[in-house]
């Protein structure tokens, strides 16, 4: 496998960068990361200080012989004791370190969710729910794992190297020390080389597992699209292929990882040889005592068992930096709008709306809204109307400042909303939906969403505004019905209904109504109509529609096309002028008329 770009996840610079990413996160809890690094230092102290006594205890029997016990036992007591003291310390860390593992795992998490929701439309019109959540998934597990890997693994290794090293330094021949230190080099060289090769393996094993995943979430949220065309079979070989791929790279990644451990054995089999033979040649020549061999090989042991782990601790820890480095890769997404460094809550006042020379284009090259005056005066309903593509519902998302405007500028009550705050402007606007998107909750949380402090009594009057509180009663579990996901266990005409009662229960200064009555039969739009008037009587609307007899009443007809305003007035003087809306307004009245006197061959 040639290596291409999707290997810089793994590179020394990102993980550089990924690691300052984390430390904010960990700065919380600088006082608890010192206490554990203490009681880490401590257990290694007692845990080099148990060979040490053990070579006094061989030392003691091999002069003394049996004849005098006593010596031995305070040893024996205190090999005791160390063994002890270095279990407690490192229980102790693991014990203060608990909240700064699991406190920062929760911090990135909700640092996460926030800024996703912070980034812009454009950015979730884009995501791939699936793929993403799985990275974010393995980004926050792994914040876990890589202080785990620091503090209970790596950490504890390089203390250890350090005070052996100095142990056999102070009081052995100088070669001793050299051969463990070229040992330790080499096995940590080897070690990193060959996981950085490796980590190819493991980046595309990723890919193909969020590719998966991605596959797999789309084919259920789309389950219905899915049984409509029959392509059950098709879903599970896009699946399948990349599940494949996936498996293909597992296999290479495990394969090498065996290849990895054995050349760690071998350097380690040779550094514990060289050294032993040189003890044992220290032994005969009479120049080290049995209990010094025995302190040798025991350091030996110590130093190589957690070393011997260090390298799958190391792939780990690459696995666990390149898992958070697409994690922190959405983190450093720069949102596509945001607030001004001197911008200040929105004042709705009286609600008026005012579009100015507003032009705008998802794309460059394929614009939108060209050049668009109007104004919504205070408690008017202003209507837009125009065939699919006009540019009408762009004219709400802009509203919401979901997008910027190309040029030109949108005012409410004389204030440009690119000055005010988000969250003060889309709190002043409420907005029925074209297509209402529910949460696989009850219809009470449903409703309540839109002030979730408002108390059962007004989110009841909601309902009842909205001309759907009797559906509800009559349901079996009444107001605490699930919905299933995105409301697909409700109508279109049940969904519309809890997005007014939710518009009603905000009680905004502004109502969009974004073709609020698309979804309805003509029996059941009557009755919403109602419930619209009710819920827009002492607020300034603006009303995108695409049934005219729904904006009979309106204040202000506008009448796009090809984002532009082409006509504009009463609806008896559109009518008059004999224009694009008098030819929608017949085009409208025929279809109706035909929907209403059905024909024989209309009853199938």
């Amino acid at each position: 496998m040639h290596s291409h770009p999707t290997t810089l996840p793994g590179t020394a610079g990102n993980d550089l960068k990924t690691l300052r990413a984390l430390a904010p996160f960990l700065w919380n809890y600088r006082g608890r990361v010192l206490l554990a690094l203490g009681f880490l230092v401590l257990a290694k102290v007692a845990n080099v200080g148990i060979p040490l006594v053990l070579k006094d205890i061989v030392d003691a029997l091999d002069i003394n012989g049996h004849k005098e016990l006593l010596l031995p036992l305070s040893f024996l007591l205190m090999y005791g004791l160390l063994r002890l003291a270095s279990s407690l310390f490192n229980e102790l860390r693991d014990a203060v370190f608990a909240r700064v593992r699991h406190g920062a795992m929760r911090s990135v998490s909700l640092k996460v969710l926030e800024h996703l929701h912070r980034l812009s439309l454009r950015f979730h019109l884009e995501r791939k729910t699936g793929g993403l959540s799985r990275d974010i998934d393995r980004g926050t597990r792994s914040v876990s794992s890589l202080m785990n890997y620091m503090v209970f693994s790596i950490l504890p290794t390089l203390v250890e190297i350090t005070l052996v090293a100095f142990i056999l330094l102070s009081r052995y021949d100088a070669w001793f020390a050299i051969v463990t230190f070229l040992a330790v080099i080499t096995y940590i060289i080897f070690t990193m080389t060959v996981t950085e090769w490796r980590m190819k393996y493991r980046i595309a094993m990723n890919k193909h597992d969020s590719t998966a995943n991605t596959q797999a979430v789309d084919s259920l949220l789309n389950y219905e699209t899915v049984k409509y065309f029959g392509n059950e079979n098709h879903e599970l070989s896009r699946y399948g292929e990349s599940l494949k791929e996936w498996e293909s790279q597992a296999v290479k990644s495990q394969t090498s990882l065996s290849a990895l451990n054995f050349g760690q054995s071998v350097i380690i089999a040779v550094g514990v040889t060289v050294i032993m033979i040189m003890a044992a040649q220290g032994v005969v020549d009479g120049n080290m005592t049995l209990g010094d061999l025995v302190l040798v090989n025991a350091f030996l042991l110590q130093l190589f068992i957690p070393l011997n782990f260090l390298g799958i601790v190391y792939s780990q820890l690459k696995h666990a930096l390149t898992d958070m480095h697409l994690m922190f890769d959405v983190l450093n997404k720069e949102p596509e709008i945001t607030d001004r460094p001197d911008a200040r809550p929105l004042d709705p006042g009286d609600g008026e709306i005012r579009f100015e020379h507003v032009s705008f284009a998802y794309e460059q090259d394929r614009p939108i809204l060209h050049d668009i005056n109007f104004t919504v005066a205070t408690g008017q309903k202003v209507a837009v109307v125009g065939p699919s593509g006009a540019g009408k519902s762009t004219l709400a998302r802009l509203l919401f400042r979901f997008y910027e405007t190309g040029s030109g500028r949108i005012l409410i009550n004389n204030q440009d909303i690119s000055r005010v705050t988000q969250d003060s402007l889309r709190s002043s606007i409420g907005i029925v939906p074209q297509d209402t998107v529910l949460f696989n909750e009850s219809l009470f949380y449903n409703i309540g969403y839109a002030r979730p402090s408002a108390s059962r009594d007004e989110i009841e009057q909601a309902a009842r505004v909205a001309n759907i509180h009797s559906f509800i009663e009559g349901l079996p579990q009444g107001y605490d019905t699930i919905v299933g996901e995105r409301g697909l266990k409700l109508s279109g005409g049940e969904k519309q209904r809890v997005a007014i009662a939710r518009a009603v229960l905000k009680n905004p200064r502004i109502l969009v109504f974004d073709e609020a009555t698309s979804s309805l039969d003509s029996h059941s739009e009557q009755a919403i109509l109602v419930a619209l008037r009710e819920a827009a009587a002492h607020h300034t609307s603006l009303v995108i529609a695409h049934r005219l007899s729904t904006i009979v009443d309106a204040d202000y007809i506008l009448v796009m096309e090809a984002g532009r305003i082409i006509e504009s007035g009463v609806h008896q003087s559109l009518l008059a002028e004999g224009g694009t809306y008098a030819r929608l307004w017949a085009l409208q009245q025929k279809e109706s008329h035909r929907e209403a006197i059905p024909t024989p061959s209309q009853n199938n």
